[in-house]
């Protein structure tokens, strides 16, 4: 057990990410077959032996809180410690607006105070790697840094950079600067805004920024601080995948189908845990044919699927073509369906004999629950 609390701040913006997040929130979006975005983020937190996680909640958490319960498949169903789920509080006046992820810092400061640890690492949801906290907190403690800020080397002719900052480092991975991603092509120092730092930091930070009605944690509690503080940046040499966009969402659901990708993703650094559901495994009939696809527990598969995920519970049927698609929970994909780079949310089903097809590089998405 480490001197270290974990916080889940659930802040990332979702408008890019269209019909997946209009019933739901960024974290709670399925990914891999039978995960959720925040499975990795709290995964990575209990395999770093960390005890006390609070997941600061925005809005349209119903989904998650179901997915979460009382955190008992992360084993943080504790007397001491364990799982927070701390929503927003508006109680000042009426009429008060939520303005960013600051205000619900400060509404929820007692958590903070009462918890006994003394460092604290901030991360969102939208980050999906395997990785050891361990040695970033050794790290920081050996560089004597205020607040130690990772970030990947990232492609930014992807997807990835797009709306993220991009960190300007001096000597010893000190940072000088972080400023919007600006398309220079190249490898960048792209920040996936996980911090650390101590807690009582932390405390006064958000208490100057509401002194001073400042109200986004990023923007006006790091960036606005690098040149004061003393600010690290900690390398993250392994696969690291940005949420930020449909095409993103897609494309890294893709790379899941590299052997490679997938070991380091679900057992380099400890296994990643979800909700558990008991279910019967995938039933494969005489005609199937699967190539390079994850399928999952309760699906049934009759057709032909290539290069494709498909969720728990999902059938196809005989004379369906599924490629190069992503198939959510619960899906039912008639006779004769022809399917090619689509996205299908939980509970869809399509009617025999139709044919539906995306762009690799901008995939149809067909809404939660749709008949076609």
């Amino acid at each position: 057990m480490i001197d270290l609390m974990g916080i889940i701040n659930l802040n990332e913006a979702e408008e890019h990410l269209g019909e997946l997040s209009r019933s739901r929130s960024l974290a709670s979006i399925p990914f891999a077959g039978r995960y959720r975005l925040i499975d990795f983020v709290l995964s990575n937190m209990v395999n770093s032996e960390i005890s006390n996680v609070g997941i600061f909640i925005q809005h349209k958490y119903r989904s998650l809180v179901d997915h979460l319960r009382s955190g008992k498949d992360w084993d943080l169903a504790r007397k001491r410690d364990g799982l927070f789920v701390l929503p927003p509080a508006y109680t000042r006046t009426p009429m008060q607006v939520h303005r960013g992820d600051v205000d619900n810092l400060y509404s929820n400061l007692d958590y903070l105070y009462q918890s006994r640890q003394k460092y604290v690492i901030i991360a969102g949801a939208n980050i999906v790697s395997n990785m050891d906290y361990r040695g970033i907190l050794e790290y920081h403690k050996n560089t004597q840094a205020d607040i130690t800020v990772l970030y990947t080397k990232a492609n930014c002719g992807t997807h990835d950079c797009v709306r993220s900052n991009i960190l300007g480092l001096g000597p010893e991975g000190r940072v000088l600067t972080i400023s919007e991603f600006k398309d220079t092509g190249g490898y960048q120092n792209m920040s996936i805004d996980m911090f650390i730092m101590k807690k009582d930091l932390l405390i006064e930070l958000v208490n100057q920024c509401i002194a001073r009605g400042d109200y986004d944690f990023v923007k006006h509690c790091i960036i606005k601080n690098v040149k004061r503080l003393k600010v690290y940046g900690y390398h993250h040499p392994g696969y690291v995948a940005r949420i930020s966009s449909l095409q993103s969402y897609f494309q890294h659901s893709m790379e899941l189908l590299n052997p490679h990708i997938w070991k380091e993703l679900f057992f380099k650094s400890g296994l990643i845990y979800t909700k558990v559901k008991d279910e019967a495994p995938a039933k494969y009939m005489h005609e199937t044919e699967v190539t390079n696809s994850l399928i999952a527990s309760g699906c049934y598969v009759e057709g032909k699927v290539e290069n494709s995920i498909l969720f728990r519970g999902v059938k196809v049927h005989k004379g369906a073509y599924i490629k190069n698609s992503v198939i959510m929970q619960k899906g039912n994909i008639g006779p004769g369906v022809i399917l090619e780079n689509v996205i299908c949310d939980k509970d869809v089903h399509i009617t025999s004999n139709k044919q539906l097809k995306g762009e690799y590089s901008y995939p149809l998405v067909i809404k939660k629950g749709r008949v076609i």
